[in-house]
């Protein structure tokens, strides 16, 4: 299943059906879940560990230093999930010693071509990323979120869970949760209602998430006391509470 063109270390631990494609590079310290597939022209650098069957295309970084200055060599680790997709020329670095010493990728993800992700990111499970888009270090991105094409995404900030960032979104602050970011200077621009229902959301649930919007972007609010009218909403919804968790759990602002 390894191409004879390929260099894989010895110190490499690849599953016994793991493909590699000609003229890819698995270091030292890389680990590969049953079932991957490693195209062409790949390189994989240590300590990186990466589930089952995921798939990654012709040359692609992944698991190589991460692009700090402060970096002086330490030990450091990416880990992916399973199943993901990751296509051509995407770069994924490891984590600094700044942070938590490790970058991570959940599971399910489709991560297009010439995708960034810096180092010390953490990007939760079935998201997308359409070409290009780019992750500055230290970004968290949760579960279903979907950055579009040439999204730009500054270091710190967060990408709440089922919210879409539209083409060339420029992100200096955290996106909640089911909002729809847009903008060179990313502003919100309502609740990302195609996308709940694709995920099953119900018109009620997608309707009470609307209200919770509203409360604070349209209803001219301190955001504090938008906060608080919104306790009641967060006390039978599920999608609610966790847009306030998200609310209050940031160090950043919100986009405005």
């Amino acid at each position: 299943m390894i191409d004879p063109r390929a260099v894989v270390d010895p110190d490499a631990r690849l599953a016994p059906d793991v493909t590699v494609g000609p003229f890819s590079v698995i270091g030292p310290g890389v680990e590969i879940g049953a079932g991957s597939w490693i195209g062409p022209h790949v390189v994989i650098k240590g300590p990186t560990r990466i589930g089952r069957d995921n798939r990654i295309f012709q040359f692609a970084s992944v698991g190589d230093d991460p692009q700090d200055k402060k970096y002086a060599g330490e030990r450091t680790f990416l880990e992916i999930g399973d199943r993901n997709v990751i296509r051509e020329y995407c770069t994924i670095n490891r984590g600094t010693v700044q942070d938590a010493g490790i970058t991570r990728i959940g599971d399910d993800n489709w991560i297009m071509a010439y995708v960034h992700i810096a180092h010390d990111c953490v990007v939760g499970s079935r998201t997308v990323f359409a070409n290009n888009a780019s992750l500055a270090g230290h970004v968290r991105v949760e579960d279903n979120a979907i950055l579009g094409g040439f999204t730009l995404v500054y270091q710190r900030c967060r990408i709440g869970t089922h919210s879409l960032c539209t083409f060339a979104s420029g992100v200096h602050r955290d996106v909640p949760p089911f909002v729809n970011a847009d903008g060179y200077r990313a502003r919100p621009r309502g609740i990302n209602t195609e996308g709940m229902k694709r995920q099953g959301f119900s018109a009620s649930e997608i309707r009470t998430v609307r209200n919770a919007y509203k409360l604070v972007y349209q209803s001219n609010l301190r955001l504090e006391e938008a906060m608080a009218q919104l306790a009641p909403l967060a006390e039978t919804s599920s999608a609610v509470k966790h847009f306030v968790e998200f609310l209050q759990s940031g160090a950043n602002g919100i986009i405005r």
